[in-house]
């Protein structure tokens, strides 16, 4: 039996810096668990601080280099570790290691997410392990548990909260009763925002979560560009506020559940979703991440934690490392991938269906109410409740709505009625609403 498993390091920033961290520093401790795991090359650009940074931790069996290839060509080397981040070279990187062999951990939710199919099958033509725990939910080990501890259930619904800096945003408003603008820019003074948030408040980063979920809990090839997105940049403190009066607090939540319209079908989609205040998933604030499940065996559970950051990080990255070292000397490696995928297709938002919560700018004269009533009559929507908010000295009145269930594309029908109302100043806001 092999004892020793020798490891290539590619990249060595937050993440990659954790990881060679975690696997140095507790050597000893997952020798004596499963197997001596050896970091033996380290491959990065600027290669004065990756000498130092080995020189510092005292790895005499470490070496450095700028090319990948000096990881991916050595014999020695038995699992390739990637944690550059995005496509290329990334994907070129993991495809070099895995055609010699090598099984490969990752924590690249862009590549997972575009091109996992492709390389779940490369893994498999090589006998070698292509595992990604760290891509969702950084140390929250979510993955492995739908893999594995839930396999035996059909999946019902999965709602997660994957993206820090959103929750840290929507949990500031909501807490201090500020703005988005203001809350944004505190979030990229802590760094927990880039100076360019667009993945993470458009919504992008956590679709990309949602795909790799979806595909292991639905044995489905769901891709990024397949789920239906909506970011936060439009929910103002005022949403916040009726959310909280009305019961509910407001996240930026990815879901996937199959659909009840079709067999063959799962909904995928990111958006801010109302959530009543006594869910598990509303007290999750600031940069925490969770992911609710509910299995027809399960029933329901949540796994919460750190989602990002560099030892929470590190962590999945050096569990899935143990796992690829353990199948390698248990002459096991290849056969843990996701490959046969079952035919299924991503539900149109249009034809998916949800509660609403609308918020409406309208003139502050009689029969306002009838008009708007009359526009989702005519589009077969039926409302739970009718709110009158407040009223502006600019005349205009506001007007809080909240629907029964709804197909999206009789809602999109009504706005559209609503937007041609001559009464109707504009439609503030549009926000789903967790139904029961």
């Amino acid at each position: 039996m092999q004892k020793k498993i020798n490891v290539g390091l590619i990249g060595l920033g937050t993440v990659g810096g954790g990881a060679l961290q975690v696997l140095s520093q507790n050597r000893t401790l997952i020798g004596r668990r499963s197997v001596d795991i050896v970091v033996k090359k380290i491959c990065n650009l600027d290669l004065p601080y990756t000498e130092a940074r080995i020189a510092e931790l005292g790895l005499t069996e470490t070496t450095a280099t700028t090319d990948y290839h000096d990881l991916t060509d050595d014999p020695e080397i038995d699992i390739v570790i990637e944690l550059i981040g995005g496509i290329h070279p990334a994907l070129e990187m993991v495809q070099a290691a895995l055609r010699a062999g090598k099984s490969v951990v990752t924590a690249n939710k862009d590549l997972v997410a575009s091109h996992g199919a492709e390389l779940f099958q490369l893994a498999a033509e090589h006998q070698a392990d292509f595992l990604f725990e760290a891509s969702v939910a950084g140390g929250i080990p979510i993955l492995k548990a739908l893999k594995d501890s839930l396999a035996a259930n059909n999946i019902v619904e999965i709602m997660g909260i994957v993206n820090g800096t959103t929750n840290y945003i929507l949990s500031q408003m909501s807490s201090t009763g500020a703005d988005f603008q203001p809350c944004l820019q505190r979030a990229q003074e802590l760094g927990y925002a880039e100076a360019n948030p667009t993945n993470d408040i458009e919504g992008y980063d956590a679709a990309r979560k949602m795909a790799i979920l979806a595909s292991i809990a639905y044995n489905a090839n769901i891709t990024e560009d397949m789920v239906y997105v909506e970011g936060i940049g439009k929910i103002s403190k005022f949403d916040i506020d009726y959310a909280a009066q009305l019961g509910y607090v407001i996240k930026l939540v990815g879901l996937a559940r199959p659909s009840a319209a079709a067999e063959d079908a799962v909904e995928v989609c990111v958006y801010p979703l109302m959530i009543p205040t006594e869910h598990p998933l509303a007290a999750v604030n600031d940069v925490f991440n969770a992911v609710f499940v509910e299995g027809d065996a399960l029933g329901q559970s949540m796994f919460y934690g750190r989602g990002a950051g560099s030892l929470p990080t590190a962590s999945a990255v050096a569990g899935d490392v143990i796992a690829a070292a353990r199948h390698i000397v248990n002459g096991t490696q290849g056969g843990y991938g996701l490959r046969l995928f079952a035919k299924r297709r991503v539900l149109p938002i249009g034809d998916c269906n949800n509660k609403f919560y609308i918020r409406l700018m309208v003139q502050d004269k009689p029969k306002v109410l009838a008009q708007i009533a009359e526009a989702f009559a005519a589009s077969e929507i039926s409302l739970d409740s009718v709110i009158q908010k407040r009223v502006m000295d600019s005349g205009l009145a506001e007007i809080v709505l909240i629907t029964h269930q709804v197909r999206e594309a009789n809602l999109q029908e009504a706005v559209a009625r609503l937007h041609r109302l001559s009464c109707v100043d504009c439609v503030a806001s549009l926000i789903r609403v967790k139904g029961a």
